[in-house]
């Protein structure tokens, strides 16, 4: 059966102007602003890692530009999650550096959104 295209959707085509996000600058600003806004509490390091945990203390995310560690397997990101309950195991989450900081903020904005999971 043929359509005809008069009755097609028309292709939806995403704007790119004001993506400029979508390329990574490196930058923490998104990801540390949503957690401060939280009201998580975070360390500085002399070397310019930052280390936040939620209120709670379930959830860590490390901001590691300068860890040797995290270098070497190539991230910058790393947020850890111990859930409760008895069956429940910790997992790790892990974001390199060409990921933009906006999509790890998303990333934790969702996970935050139901503290009850």
């Amino acid at each position: 059966m043929n359509t005809p295209s008069s009755l097609l959707p028309a292709p939806v085509r995403p704007a790119t102007e004001g993506r400029s996000w979508l390329s990574s600058d490196h930058c923490a600003e998104p990801v540390l602003a949503l957690l401060s806004g939280l009201g998580w509490p975070m360390v500085d390091t002399p070397e310019a890692n930052v280390h936040c945990t939620s209120p709670d203390g379930r959830v860590y995310v490390g901001w590691l530009p300068e860890d040797p560690g995290a270098w070497q397997r190539g991230i910058v990101w790393r947020i850890q999650v111990q859930p409760t309950g008895a069956d429940a195991t910790s997992w790790t989450q892990e974001f390199g550096i060409r990921t933009p900081s906006e999509a790890v903020a998303g990333f934790l904005a969702a996970l935050i959104a139901n503290p009850t999971r």
